[in-house]
């Protein structure tokens, strides 16, 4: 009989651990799994002013700790004393800008967090599987156009992507440890673009266009031309799920990419959706990129996730961005609670 989606983490029957649990993401997919009915307990730097985390009032809801990813000593404890069943790993520095101004902090946060974790799983039997998300930009890009597969070389430009292969190399290492000693099971997962409502990231287009919108003011955006493999949060995260799942069974693939099966959308695309859902006359700017080396196009190949998880996006690019920004139109304009409009996202994935 096949499994249900979610089956395996439950039959475990422990927690599971979710790193960087109070950003955008790890906000969603401690969602998702309480939507499963599975235990999570967090770890993660406190949250910010403005994070969906903060917005939602998740602050004591599960099990959690405040504490930098990278102190070893503190994650080892954290994960003997709470014994999760397996452990998703999305805490990170993720922003490509700020990694320029702070170089060595993105590497000991997204190189040693990572190891931190992976030593501290491989320490406690409980822990039966990692996934450790790291990002699309991990892979060479020449921006010929074509879609990367997970076999393609890593090769970061910038002290974010290139942290990010770092982790990459850390990742390779515990698969390698695994083989020959044995412990948990280790998958990369790769994504990138991920939207959808409650992002107020910086940096980022689409946070910066409901910032502009939420204050009346203008947003700048940098290279209108560029493409970017646009997809609703719940995509990849029900993808990692698949993928740490299909690791518990038995699974060896060492990384899998998740991202929409069309042509990735340019940035001015995902400019005139915003301005035809919400109306506005909001101003936008174009400005030049701080970032001269900048990924002109960027897309992924999933064609593993689909053939070996028979996983899918359940909404292509138009449609994400969509969702997002009347997700925003609901919060800002209808004043529906932000809980609400996740819960609506969650029973149009999932089903009632």
């Amino acid at each position: 009989m096949k499994r249900n989606f979610g089956d395996t983490l439950k039959s475990l029957g422990g927690p599971v651990l979710v790193t960087g649990h109070t950003g955008f993401k790890g906000s969603w997919l401690t969602l998702l799994l309480e939507k499963l009915g599975i235990e999570v307990i967090g770890y993660s730097l406190p949250p910010e002013k403005d994070s969906l985390f903060s917005l939602l009032g998740r602050d004591g809801e599960i099990n959690e700790k405040f504490e930098d990813i990278s102190n070893l000593h503190e994650v080892s404890r954290f994960i003997q004393e709470n014994k999760p069943v397996a452990i998703f790993h999305l805490a990170a520095q993720p922003l490509v800008l700020a990694s320029y101004k702070e170089p060595v902090e993105t590497f000991r946060t997204n190189v040693m967090g990572t190891v931190s974790i992976l030593q501290g799983a491989f320490a406690e039997d409980s822990v039966k599987a990692v996934a450790s998300i790291t990002t699309d930009k991990v892979y060479r890009n020449l921006n010929t156009g074509e879609k990367f597969i997970e076999t393609d070389p890593l090769e970061g430009k910038d002290p974010y992507s290139a942290s990010k292969v770092g982790s990459e190399a850390a990742i390779s290492a515990w698969q390698q440890i695994q083989r020959i000693h044995g412990g948990p099971r280790v998958v990369a997962v790769r994504a990138g673009n991920v939207i959808g409502g409650g992002d107020l990231g910086r940096d980022r287009l689409i946070p910066d266009l409901i910032r502009a919108y939420k204050n009346n003011s203008y947003a700048s955006i940098r290279n209108p031309e560029s493409t970017r493999p646009w997809q609703h949060v719940l995509d990849p995260l029900i993808g990692y799920v698949m993928a740490i799942e299909r690791s518990i069974l038995g699974g060896q693939i060492e990384s899998y990419n998740f991202g929409p099966t069309e042509k990735s959308l340019r940035v001015r695309d995902v400019v005139d959706i915003f301005k035809e859902i919400l109306g506005t006359n909001t101003e936008v700017r174009i400005e030049e990129s701080e970032l001269k080396s900048e990924s002109k196009t960027l897309d992924l190949d999933s064609a593993r996730a689909r053939k070996d998880l028979e996983w899918s996006p359940k909404f292509d690019q138009v449609k994400a961005i969509e969702m997002t920004f009347n997700w925003w139109r609901g919060v800002i304009d209808q004043d529906i609670s932000p809980i609400e409009m996740i819960n609506a996202d969650l029973t149009q994935f999932l089903g009632k």
